[in-house]
């Protein structure tokens, strides 16, 4: 063998390329769509949880989130199209993420990188749901990115297989659980209503006098809720969550999130997903025939949607990545990047925003005072914010501010944040 070849053969001579965060170039402009248009998504279903006690975001026959003939689209199309979908897209990118920066569970100095990343993000969760808002998502995704820690390196078809049986498993012992709702007796079952669905008006307005009180009542009432949730969301969101990342990283190692996949898998993911949307819409009207009824909407009125959340989230990730693939809606999809490269960002900042404007001693105040559709168009407002706000931050620095301070903490070490200045 030539000295030439020999050196070409030997890989130790190459010094290890050094560990740190993605730059611009290398960004993978799918998922950066992705993630944005997750994280706007999200902001529809969370936003009656801001501006109201729980119960009333979660019974659209309750004030002061009740609808009526007028504004029941506020209610019916965040339900169809928003609800569970985005937060399931978002797992399912989360996946990949954990693969970008950890890499191969053989990569020690990436892996532990990723473990301070998950440790860190874990401590975000802790306060941002104890201090900001209670309906905080970063510390189950921390807790199941810690379990995916040891899937990582799992080859695409085990990864796919795995996560979609305990994803069916979900959702079968889901069903089970809905249908003992019907085996209890009767005072149980008013119990739980009272509880969980329709709580006396006095509760309601002691809910709404705690958030929208003084700067010290708003933050007591949140910290009590998000300690009551917690028990509840780890061990029923955790599983679920794991088993989305799962198909998340399958679907980024065969290639189908970066938009390499062949196109037989999109179009049956936009069949499959347009199918499973028009089956929500129908259930959504169903229930809305049904009054919303407690024991329906716990039993039959609640299962379709996050069943079925997983095929529309992948009929949207479709359309986007197609997009992106063959340079279509470039207006869409280059306003959605921004927001999506700037997603932890924009995540912490929606909490802000909508606690500023809806809890007490912190702005206006407005916590049960505004109705599904005015919230709606606050929706929009915040989306137009994040959506301008993104590319202007993005211009002249290489991440967010909080990204920023993540990956600082994660790769522990200095890093710039300003874009380098053309001479």
């Amino acid at each position: 063998m030539s000295e030439v070849a020999q050196a070409e053969a030997a890989p130790a001579e190459i010094a290890p390329a050094e560990i740190a965060p993605v730059e611009d170039a290398q960004r993978i402009k799918t998922l950066d769509v992705l993630r944005g248009l997750a994280i706007l998504g999200i902001l529809a279903v969370n936003a009656p949880f801001f501006s109201a006690p729980w119960q009333t975001a979660l019974n659209p026959t309750l004030e002061p989130l009740a609808i009526n003939a007028s504004n029941a689209w506020s209610w019916f199309v965040p339900h169809v199209f928003f609800e569970v979908k985005f937060i399931t897209l978002f797992s399912l990118l989360f996946g990949a993420s954990l693969y970008l920066v950890g890499g191969e569970r053989s990569d020690l100095e990436r892996g532990k990188v990723l473990r301070r990343r998950l440790t860190w993000m874990l401590l975000f969760g802790i306060v941002h749901g104890a201090a900001i808002w209670f309906g905080d998502i970063l510390t189950v995704y921390a807790i199941s990115g810690f379990f995916m820690l040891f899937a990582r390196s799992w080859r695409p078809r085990t990864l796919l297989i795995t996560g979609a049986s305990l994803y069916v498993l979900l959702c079968a012992l889901g069903a089970l659980s809905a249908g003992a709702v019907t085996l209890i007796s009767a005072d149980s079952v008013e119990e739980l209503r009272v509880q969980i669905w329709a709580p006396a008006a006095a509760s309601v307005q002691s809910a709404i006098a705690a958030f929208g009180g003084s700067f010290s009542d708003s933050l007591n009432a949140n910290f009590e809720t998000w300690k009551a949730f917690m028990p509840y969301e780890i061990p029923n969101t955790v599983p679920r969550t794991m088993a989305l990342m799962m198909i998340g990283l399958g679907l980024f190692k065969i290639g189908f999130l970066s938009g390499k996949a062949p196109m037989a898998a999109y179009w049956s993911c936009i069949a499959a997903g347009a199918v499973a949307l028009a089956i929500v819409a129908y259930q959504a009207m169903l229930n809305s025939a049904a009054g919303f009824e407690f024991v329906h909407m716990q039993t039959r009125g609640s299962l379709v949607n996050p069943a079925l959340s997983i095929l529309i989230s992948l009929f949207y990730a479709s359309v986007l990545i197609l997009c992106v693939r063959f340079n279509a809606l470039t207006l869409l999809t280059n306003a959605l990047a921004p927001v999506g490269q700037m997603a932890f960002t924009n995540y912490i900042a929606q909490s802000v925003i909508m606690t500023i404007i809806f809890y007490g001693g912190r702005g206006l105040g407005l916590y049960g005072e505004v109705e599904r559709d005015t919230l709606m168009a606050i929706v929009a407002g915040v989306w137009a914010l994040q959506l301008i706000w993104s590319p202007l931050w993005l211009a002249r620095f290489k991440m967010g501010p909080l990204e920023w301070v993540w990956r600082r903490l994660s790769y522990a070490k200095p890093l710039a944040i300003r874009k380098a200045v053309a001479a």
